[in-house]
């Protein structure tokens, strides 16, 4: 089970970033779509360093630019150093994925997170 995080203009339309292919479920070569998939594995985590009773889903419908400092404080918590395969529940993996969320806010700060 997953999570799908996007990032949304206001016409509801996905917003364009750098070619990626992160995530649970990904389209091979790459996407430049904010579409991320996340696996529930890091559930933990999230509410540890998001918010305690929404995890990851904190962020659903919320503006981009009001997510940047709790970001960082997550990310800054969790580190970015991956570990084992990307399944492998464990503060890296969580802040890695974190971290991808974090640069598409700080790239379009007026754009709405949307968390499935």
């Amino acid at each position: 089970m997953s999570w799908w995080v996007y990032l949304q203009d206001l016409k509801g339309n996905n917003v364009r970033v750098d070619t990626f292919s992160e995530g649970g479920t990904y389209v091979l070569g790459g996407s430049d779509e904010a579409e991320l998939n996340i696996t529930y594995n890091y559930g933990l985590f999230y509410c540890q360093h998001l918010d305690r009773e929404k995890g990851l889903r904190w962020l659903d419908g919320k503006k981009a630019e009001k997510t940047i400092k709790r970001l960082e404080a997550a990310v800054a918590a969790l580190g970015t150093e991956r570990e084992g395969s990307y399944w492998d529940r464990n503060a890296g993996n969580a802040g890695y994925a974190l971290n991808i969320l974090l640069t598409w806010a700080k790239e379009h700060p007026k754009a709405i997170f949307i968390v499935h």
